[in-house]
């Protein structure tokens, strides 16, 4: 077996030369042949009509998370009708391949509905634990896990969001109920609490593990921690590990839930070379799959990678995208990227 240093070693010795030829040199052993926990991606129920990206799925992937088409945006029409093709079609997609299903997102502050907009406080009470049990009822048994509530925590990490559903429910109390309802309506899933930028602002990482901290110990049934780890390749190295060293004291199982890594710098002048993009992006990478991976086998619920390709990816759609951004583990064509050697050398034994 090759040892998992060199390998990425010469992923990164490769990055300057020719694309075809970079990725050529890299072992494209399936992932989830080589990991010894779930390996996940992001899908859309459209992406099943492409051959090529049903072979690269079924090849390294053995969890599926709906990207979009399982959130109350899609499910939930401004009348209260609900809409079930799209997710029925990726349960059924995931049932068929023997893959594992993963839910997102049941309660999001980015996504309301006008239909709750118009209620009174009683009905917003009924409906909000109506629409959950609606939800996580219909995947009950299908769904290994939730994402109960997503991103909780206000954008700066000081303090929590306010949102429609804190307005009427309270700060925390939206959360709680939240849970509580969906342990109703799906009691062997595993619960999640998802949010993003904990590895990247630790302000934001210590306020979500207070979070955590305090609805435990309200006896609220919170049953995994969720990083989305949407990655900053320019944090300083042991950042990530120093969350996951936090994050794994609760003895949660923690999913690494919605991974990329893009190489553009916000909202500043970039004078990094293509090289030094791709040392940080591998860097940091490795980080959070080491970090990963010496979590205690229970703890290792999945890792999911937000996309298969980097055209998939949601930081490809952004109109801001100059075409040239890898954020993911394989190319517009389906051939591995440094990125992919990066976590598959950091799960492969040394």
């Amino acid at each position: 077996m090759i040892d998992r240093r060199a390998l990425l070693a010469s992923s990164l010795a490769l990055a300057a030369c020719g694309k075809t030829e970079a990725a050529s040199a890299i072992d494209a052993t399936p992932l989830k042949s080589i990991a010894p926990f779930p390996i996940g991606t992001a899908a859309m129920s459209g992406q099943f009509d492409d051959p090529a990206w049903v072979t690269l799925a079924l090849t390294h992937v053995s969890q599926l998370t709906p990207e979009w088409e399982m959130k109350m945006e899609y499910i939930l029409s401004e009348t209260g009708d609900y809409r079930w093709d799209a997710p029925d079609r990726i349960a059924d997609f995931c049932t068929a391949h023997e893959l594992r299903l993963f839910g997102t997102t049941l309660i999001w502050y980015s996504q309301d509905s006008a239909f709750f907009r118009s209620l009174d406080p009683a009905r917003f009470r009924r409906e909000y634990d109506r629409y959950i049990a609606e939800v996580a009822g219909r995947y009950r048994g299908r769904a290994t896990g939730w994402d109960v509530v997503n991103e909780a925590v206000a954008e700066d990490g000081n303090g929590l969001r306010s949102c429609l559903w804190s307005d009427a429910l309270g700060q925390e109390g939206y959360i709680a109920r939240a849970f509580e309802q969906a342990k109703i309506a799906d009691p062997d899933a595993v619960l999640f609490l998802n949010d993003y930028n904990l590895e990247n602002n630790p302000v934001k990482g210590a306020t979500f593990l207070r979070l955590i901290e305090r609805l435990l110990k309200a006896g609220v049934p919170v049953g995994g921690i969720g990083t989305q780890s949407h990655l900053d390749i320019e944090i300083p190295a042991d950042q990530t590990r120093a969350f996951f060293r936090e994050a794994a004291q609760f003895g949660l199982p923690i999913h690494v839930s919605e991974l990329d890594a893009s190489l553009r710098a916000e909202g500043r002048i970039d004078t990094r070379s293509p090289r030094q993009k791709i040392d940080q992006q591998t860097a940091r990478v490795t980080e959070l799959t080491e970090a990963f991976v010496s979590l205690p086998p229970a703890q290792r619920f999945a890792f999911t990678v937000w996309g298969m390709r980097d055209t998939d990816s949601w930081l490809r759609r952004d109109a801001r995208d100059d075409g040239k951004d890898s954020p993911l583990l394989f190319d517009a064509g389906g051939l591995p990227n440094p990125m992919f050697a990066a976590v598959a050398g950091a799960i492969r034994p040394a």
